[in-house]
């Protein structure tokens, strides 16, 4: 395998090697509580720099990982280059047929951004430090799939370096399998240098956060349920359970709607009836304020999730949600899925025929504490019972889990026939290999 000392002379891009200043910042990914381990970071200059990282890690047998910040990180990265794409950051927005051409290293916030000016919007997240091809690759379950599908519903091709360094553009119609593959199916057969998809003209956006003290809880999910029973393609709700560290828990609900604040509003009436409201940021909001609704981080912090896809939120599974406080997690969601999601979709993930979305996070500050989170999600699981489908999407992941868990097993063997085709000698390797 060598020592790599030649690898800088390979790329015009920026090398790190095992004790090098820098080096174990630069293999960090996004959750810190996800140890990397890494044999080199190229952080490549140019799709020219990637495809030169690939022909060098192939000659000599190992493995390239990509990601921009790594918030989808598995820690599966023993004995990889970690290749960054962050310097990828291009963003061309053809207003006049409504299409983004994104760089493999563009948050969602820049996408947003340019496409707001002109009225337009992509898929977006909750998160806008995301970037846009990572979350793409494992299907993008965000804010408006409710009406629009998985955000690689909309991908007109993809920009790849294969696992013999050779650049290609992926389209339907020039390559239909491994299209399909990258619709959805995650970063292990192919190494995407940049995405073109579909931007949707939407004007107007109604969102915010109403939130109420703990006790609360019973009367505002079943408001939530009620919303939700027969809930219009451009309303999507998240209810959130929350216990920070310090403070008296909290229930709210997350809200977006494609549309006037009037007809939000009229929806919305079952929410309005819950009293001990104690706060409410519902408003008329421009798209690039998307990620003002729930706030995530937008700095790297540790994290540990389990998401389940439920096919009820009955009485028993709301009692089972609230049967106990939710510490030591900080948050339980529960996602309201359906609409365009429930339809067919030519991805790996197909349709989601499961109305809702649970996702459990906590903090693992010490060890002790991810120990207590992990046990609690999975008490959390047990109590749901015949709730939990089994099923989850890729982007939801976690790293004890596979990719088996995201896809129906003829979608996944059609993943491993692909990847032994293009990739037979495992030069590519994503967060949750195919074969993993």
């Amino acid at each position: 395998m060598g020592e790599m000392s030649d690898l800088r002379s390979v790329v015009r891009g920026t090398v790190l090697l095992a004790g090098d200043d820098g080096f174990d910042d630069a293999r960090r990914p996004w959750n810190l509580a996800i140890e990397q381990p890494v044999l080199a970071v190229v952080e490549a200059a140019d799709a020219d720099d990637v495809s030169a990282l690939v022909r060098y890690a192939r000659s000599i047998g190992v493995a390239v990982s990509a990601q921009p910040s790594g918030h989808g990180a598995s820690g599966n990265t023993d004995g990889v280059i970690l290749l960054r794409t962050r310097r990828l950051d291009e963003v061309v927005v053809d207003a006049a047929a409504r299409t983004a051409r994104v760089g493999a290293g563009v948050a969602s916030r820049a996408v947003q951004t340019a496409a707001t000016a002109h009225g337009l919007t992509g898929m977006p997240g909750s998160s806008p430090v995301v970037s846009v091809t990572g979350y793409t690759l494992g299907g993008g379950l965000g804010w408006f799939a409710r009406k629009y599908g998985w955000a690689a519903d909309h991908v007109t091709a993809f920009e790849i370096v294969d696992a013999e360094g050779n650049q290609s553009r992926v389209t339907a119609d020039a390559d239909p399998d491994l299209f399909w593959a990258l619709r959805g199916g995650g970063g292990d057969i192919a190494l995407v240098t940049a995405i073109e998809y579909g931007l949707h003209h939407e004007p107007d956006l109604f969102g915010g956060r109403m939130v109420w003290p703990a006790e609360r809880a019973p009367e505002v999910l079943a408001a939530f349920r009620a919303v939700t029973a027969d809930a219009p393609q451009e309303l999507t709700l998240w209810a959130d359970l929350f216990q920070f560290p310090g403070s008296s828990p909290i229930v709210s609900v997350d809200v977006t709607y494609l549309g006037g604040e009037a007809d939000a509003r009229a929806l919305l009436t079952p929410l309005d009836g819950v009293d001990g409201l104690l706060s409410d940021s519902r408003a008329v909001l421009p798209m690039i304020e998307l990620g003002s609704i729930t706030a995530d981080p937008t700095d790297p912090g540790p994290g540990s999730s389990r998401a389940e896809l439920l096919t009820d939120l009955d009485d028993l599974t709301v009692k089972a949600l609230l049967a106990e406080p939710i510490a030591p997690l900080l948050a339980v969601q529960i996602r309201h899925l359906g609409g365009a999601l429930a339809q067919a979709s030519d991805s790996p993930h197909g349709a989601v025929r499961e109305p809702y979305l649970v996702y459990l996070f906590g903090l693992p500050i010490t060890q002790e504490a991810a120990a207590g989170i992990t046990a609690k999600q999975q008490a959390v699981v047990d109590s749901l019972g015949g709730a939990v489908s089994g099923r989850k999407p890729l982007t939801f992941l976690n790293p004890a889990e596979s990719a088996a868990a995201a896809f129906a097993p003829e979608a996944l063997a059609r993943l491993r026939q692909i990847k032994a085709d293009r990739d037979p000698h495992g030069v590519i390797r994503g967060n949750f290999p195919v074969n993993g």
